[in-house]
């Protein structure tokens, strides 16, 4: 699976590095939801680590599609808000 994380590039993951991922996913949703912008912090940027430390970049040169586009680093609240989709960011 290849993820994107606007501003930074492409990344390889496994599949099953998903089911870790959704945590992190169920974090930001729920500080969107209380509007903890503290909180949302700390997801978002613990979200992209475990992207970071679990995948490898995936070739700059290529033109691959990304099957996940996560939002960058310094994302707002209300921007990430309008990216969710019914399962979060991230699928499943």
């Amino acid at each position: 699976m290849i993820v994107r994380i606007l501003g930074e590039g492409q990344f390889d993951l496994d599949d099953h590095a998903l089911d870790a991922l959704n945590g992190l996913d169920t974090q930001i949703e729920r500080s969107i939801e209380s509007g903890d912008e503290e909180m949302f912090k700390v997801a978002l940027a613990g979200l992209h680590a475990a992207i970071r430390s679990s995948g490898t970049h995936h070739e700059a040169a290529s033109l691959d599609e990304s099957d996940l586009i996560l939002p960058p680093a310094d994302a707002t609240l209300d921007e990430v808000r309008q990216m969710l989709g019914d399962d979060g960011l991230i699928p499943g």
